[in-house]
């Protein structure tokens, strides 16, 4: 318990040595992103997931099953927009490949774009999501989505892919000390793990009670100040901005 909370405690407020810097608490901000953006795919725009691309691939064979209320069109539609969100997420992961902290800051400046241009098909909708809206929001939030996976695959922190949990569950269950591993950073797990549920948590409460603009606006806000973070934080290029190796 005392290495859990000594992990946590230094990937909320990392050591001034610390390689990873202040990258993991910024991508624990954006784990949470994902659960918000999570809910409001599956709970407001019909059965589809925009970050969750395993989920996706099952959703699509039940769908072509028969399943009911499941949408073929909505599944490629999203695991589409999702790879041309990784695709840009690679080529910038390239361009900015010497310094961690411009390539957060630039990714998530433009993921920020993509959830303002989703906020603005929403007023345009009038708060309806049927129709060409429905899809918008799907392809705008999916490429949002696939450029923030393929940035923190480039980041390089350890348990923090910020959109993927089934790997760090396997590892925080396989690595532990019941199984007889050296149980690595299992409080980043942890975090990661709550970071995603809160976020879903949250999102589905929000819908309950407040409407999808207000939830996609808070979205856009967390973006915001993730990327404005890393640009201040990584300004003088410390160590931490380095490529992680």
């Amino acid at each position: 318990m005392r290495r859990l909370l000594t992990d946590a405690a230094h990937t909320l407020v990392p050591p001034k040595d610390d390689r990873h810097g202040p990258l993991p608490p910024l991508m624990l901000v954006l784990t949470v992103v994902t659960g918000l953006i999570d809910a409001v795919s599956y709970l407001a725009l019909g059965r589809v997931f925009v970050a969750n691309m395993t989920g996706n691939v099952v959703f699509l064979g039940f769908a072509l099953a028969g399943a009911p209320g499941l949408s073929v069109a909505a599944s490629l539609v999203s695991m589409g927009s999702f790879l041309v969100g990784a695709l840009a997420g690679g080529r910038f992961g390239t361009r900015f490949a010497a310094h961690r902290g411009r390539l957060l800051a630039t990714a998530t400046a433009l993921q920020a774009v993509l959830v303002a241009g989703s906020v603005g098909a929403l007023v345009l909708a009038h708060g309806e999501v049927t129709g060409p809206a429905r899809y918008t929001l799907i392809v705008l939030l999916g490429i949002a989505m696939g450029m923030q996976n393929a940035v923190a695959r480039r980041l390089g922190v350890p348990d923090l892919t910020t959109t993927v949990l089934t790997l760090t569950l396997t590892g925080l269950a396989a690595d532990s000390s019941p199984a007889g591993g050296p149980t690595p950073r299992p409080g980043r797990r942890v975090l990661s793990v709550l970071a995603m549920f809160l976020g879903a948590l949250a999102g589905a409460l929000l819908l309950g009670h407040a409407e999808l603009l207000h939830i996609l606006v808070l979205v856009l806000l967390l973006l915001v100040a993730v990327s404005v973070a890393a640009y201040r934080l990584s300004a003088s290029g410390p160590a931490w901005t380095r490529p992680a190796g």
